[in-house]
């Protein structure tokens, strides 16, 4: 028996509504904005730009050489993340990779409120100005990004609308490889040190198998052999994690040792270079002009 046209009409609506909100809370994305395939490189990292110094446009140089998608991990302008700071500071150096940059934001964008100027310049890249997390695929790699300035987003913590994102995001992604970056590190030798405010997003991460986390705030390189949530060794199924706050603030020495921190330097800017294979990948630290320090290494996937 055929329904009448009403039922008709009110189901296709039905359906149309639902349609559209499943679109609207999908926050993970795929585009064209580098090209596909095996061996997609990723590079960047945090703590950027200043108008008083010129470390940034050091920093920016090297990107000029390396193709592929750029990422930032916070702090992306100081002071305060203004409009103004972001057009007369970001924009002249790592401004001219905008259109391959997916930028985090970091503590400092929101001494601008709602971190306006951050996501007036980023646009559409930056995602929902209330959300600031959104993922993407590169290559055989799932990539999230996240907003650690938690109270802005309605927490870390579980029962998060970020965190409860985060495990949907992760149960729905077919790759087999996963990273994760965002600003304030769970791990950090750093003047800042360990933040737990980090942790039930590193606890998701883990449970999903994820293999690297990329992280800025300290104003150092740091890299950290596999570990669980808990900071415990773990070869099999840890999570590498670097810090990258090297993008051209001043630099700070280093305080506390943490357990499992394998490499650190406090005297060189410069950007970390990921080259995501299929079952695995590379990195390499890459100084700017006139420094020699530098860390290269391989690793798998879970």
């Amino acid at each position: 028996m055929r329904a009448p046209s009403g039922s008709l009409t009110r189901f296709a609506t039905t359906v149309l509504v639902l349609l559209v909100i499943a679109a609207c809370e999908n926050s993970s994305r795929d585009d064209n904005r580098v090209p596909s395939g095996d061996g997609q490189v990723l590079a960047g990292a945090g703590d950027i730009s200043v108008c008083t110094n010129t470390n940034d446009e050091a920093t920016a140089k090297l990107l000029d050489s390396i193709s592929g998608a750029v990422f930032t991990l916070g702090d992306n302008v100081y002071e305060s993340g203004t409009d103004a700071e972001f057009r007369e500071c970001y924009d002249p150096t790592w401004g001219r990779h905008k259109e391959r940059t997916y930028p985090s934001p970091g503590d400092h964008e929101y001494f601008t409120p709602g971190a306006s100027g951050y996501f007036d310049y980023f646009g559409e890249a930056a995602a929902d100005p209330d959300e600031g997390y959104y993922s993407y695929g590169l290559g055989g790699w799932h990539v999230v990004v996240l907003n650690s300035r938690c109270g802005q987003v309605g927490g870390c913590g579980d029962g998060s609308p970020m965190l409860r994102w985060l495990k949907e995001d992760l149960a729905a992604n077919p790759r087999t490889c996963t990273a994760a970056y965002w600003h304030i590190p769970l791990f950090s030798s750093g003047y800042h040190g360990n933040d737990a405010e980090m942790k039930p997003i590193w606890d998701a991460l883990y449970a999903a198998d994820a293999d690297v986390v990329l992280n800025g705030h300290d104003h150092s390189y740091e890299r950290f052999a596999p570990q669980d949530p808990d900071g415990e060794a773990d070869p099999e199924r840890g999570i590498r994690q670097f810090v990258v706050g090297t993008g051209g603030v001043a630099l700070r020495p280093f305080e506390d040792i943490q357990p499992n921190s394998q490499v650190r330097n406090a005297e060189t800017h410069g950007i970390l270079k990921l080259t995501l294979r299929s079952g695995g990948y590379d990195w390499e630290f890459v100084p700017v002009e006139g420094k020699t320090f530098t860390d290269s290494g391989s690793g798998g996937c879970h």
